[in-house]
């Protein structure tokens, strides 16, 4: 299916591989031919067109920000050139005055990946699942890619194949290690460079809360709303019920959508849009930054979005996760034959809501909030998860810097 110009993985985009893989492979050759008919019309010398990087940073959405601006802080601090790409043009990252570190539009969707196709680097970072199985093909000009995790999960939530085809993986905690080599078994792939780093915008999250200053003054109470997108997803199950449900409560409501939903799921939105305008009691956000979100609510109901642990691990507070029957066919996860880790770390975390609990739905939020039964369970959670705390950027310039050397003695 294709809505506003991106093409759904998990639906419509195969025809389109195909037809930007046969164009890639048809530029990738003529551009061989022209370096050849260089080389044999300079006599042996040819300067190949187009300036090779050290460091790459790639970006799908101005929303990975968080998540790459201390990593862009680090690089900048420590005086080397980074390039970072994004295919958002209102990127915070291009408002930025850095020195060392380049900020750059390069289009978005189709144009960003064609661009990617042929790029010349050292090692490119990115967080975007799918590289060599859509769009986004290996460039023969780029030595290392690295995947980087935008959540502290164990990594099984990508569209099938998410992470098969980079050359390492920074993972947040050990954890993760685990679900990655049992899908290398099982698909026969080679096995990746794992190092764990930590997260970097968990780190960043913390920080800034830290030095927030900001006390809520209302007494009403806040309950955010934030569910992940897709068919298993509580806007897809719950819909209108469960906004219903939340209005009962008379506490004020937050509905967050997550990002992929404004562009895969407007036939879901709009109707609750319609049926459920801004009000005095509800509102509904797309902040890029989901921090004051966050700050504000009393109380986070979800399903298997990563924010869980943005919420129950930096804000320390309570969350409802729905019982939607999680459909893993879409995804990595449906190669792994056993619980997935946050499902499991759920339960620590948290309570679980069923579509029959909808009608007690405020006797269960008075519960939650009441109690303080999951402060073990939080801690338990984040030594997983979260390894490093702090730590994370310098480690992860460090893993770059490092890997660099090994890579290219000879220009170090």
């Amino acid at each position: 299916m294709i809505v506003a110009g991106y093409i759904d993985p998990g639906t419509g985009s195969m025809l389109f591989t195909i037809f930007i893989g046969i164009v890639s492979g048809i530029l990738f050759l003529w551009k061989k031919l022209v370096l050849k008919l260089k080389f044999l019309i300079h006599g042996g010398r040819v300067e190949t067109a187009g300036e090779t990087y050290p460091y790459v940073i790639f970006s799908d959405s101005k929303r990975y920000w968080n998540l790459f601006e201390p990593i862009c802080d680090e690089f900048e601090r420590r005086k080397i050139a980074l390039e970072y790409w994004t295919a958002s043009s209102d990127d915070p990252a291009l408002k930025k005055a850095y020195e060392y570190v380049h900020c750059k539009f390069i289009g978005e969707n189709n144009k960003a990946f064609a661009r990617l196709n042929f790029l010349k680097a050292g090692i490119v970072l990115s967080t975007t699942p799918g590289l060599d199985v859509y769009q986004w093909k290996r460039s023969g000009d780029v030595k290392w890619y690295v995947h980087t995790f935008h959540a502290v999960d164990e990594g099984t939530g990508y569209r099938m194949f998410g992470m098969d085809y980079y050359d390492a993986i920074l993972l947040t905690g050990e954890f993760q290690e685990r679900y990655i080599r049992l899908l290398e078994k099982l698909r026969g792939l080679p096995e990746k460079e794992l190092t764990v780093v930590g997260s970097t915008y968990m780190d960043a999250l913390k920080g800034k809360l830290e030095s927030d200053t900001f006390q809520k003054i209302q007494d009403k109470k806040t309950i955010l709303l934030a569910p992940s997108w897709g068919e298993s997803a509580i806007l897809s199950r719950y819909g209108a019920k469960m906004i219903q449900a939340l209005l009962d409560t008379g506490y004020d409501i937050i509905v967050r959508p997550h990002p992929q939903s404004l562009i895969s799921e407007r036939e879901i939105l709009e109707p609750l849009w319609k049926e459920f305008p801004d009000s005095e009691q509800l509102t509904w956000n797309y902040d890029n930054d989901n921090f004051e979100v966050l700050k504000r609510a009393d109380l986070m109901i979800t399903d298997f979005s990563g924010i869980i642990f943005d919420y129950a691990l930096v804000f320390e507070k309570p969350i409802i996760y729905a019982d939607t029957s999680f459909d893993s066919a879409p995804y990595d996860a449906a190669w792994i034959d056993e619980p997935l880790w946050r499902f499991e770390a759920l339960k620590d975390l948290g309570a679980p809501l069923a579509e029959e609990d909808l009608a007690q739905l405020k006797h269960k939020i008075d519960e939650l909030l009441e109690s303080s039964a999951k402060r073990e369970g939080r801690e338990r959670v984040r030594s997983q998860s979260w390894q490093h705390i702090g730590e994370s950027a310098v480690r992860t310039v460090d893993y770059l810097t490092e890997k660099y050397k090994q890579l290219f003695p000879e220009r170090t």
